[in-house]
């Protein structure tokens, strides 16, 4: 799987997720955002379309690639970030459209051991370019998935 990045951002994501985010591209099924917050590596997966409010609600098929593309991010945050841990998760308590959060974890970032919705301090990156383009190089060098 490669990142489209001739690929604009989508109309249909929630205003939430454009405000908190910077677009990277898309693969297949999903608009890949980056978190702006550079406290932790932090990207969020939203299936094409945003008419889904839960994994359960993808079709089998689609459901499948759902999974593949968060493997894919997975492997990309593992392989560039080097995380002690990758958290994954779908809240949704804020978005009701379907998202998946991938972040990558350390002992060292400001919200650990506690999640890092509510506790980490704003910190937006300085330079947003060199933040998208980190996480660029990182899917194109995983290669096919």
């Amino acid at each position: 799987m490669k990142l489209d990045l001739a690929t604009p951002a989508p109309l249909w994501l929630h205003s939430q997720l454009r405000n908190d985010t910077h677009y990277l591209g898309a693969l297949p099924l999903c608009a890949v955002l980056l978190m702006n917050n550079a406290a932790c590596p932090w990207i969020i997966l939203a299936p094409a379309s945003g008419q889904w409010r839960e994994v359960i609600d993808l079709p089998q098929d689609l459901r499948r690639q759902f999974w593949a593309e968060v493997d894919l991010a997975s492997h990309v945050l593992a392989k560039n970030f080097a995380p002690e841990k990758i958290n994954i998760a779908a809240l949704g308590n804020m978005v009701p459209q379907l998202h998946m959060h991938i972040v990558g974890r350390r002992a060292d970032d400001p919200a650990w051991p506690r999640p890092v919705w509510g506790n980490l301090p704003p910190n937006p990156y300085a330079d947003a370019v060199a933040g998208i383009d980190a996480w660029r190089r990182g899917f194109a060098a995983i290669g096919d998935f």
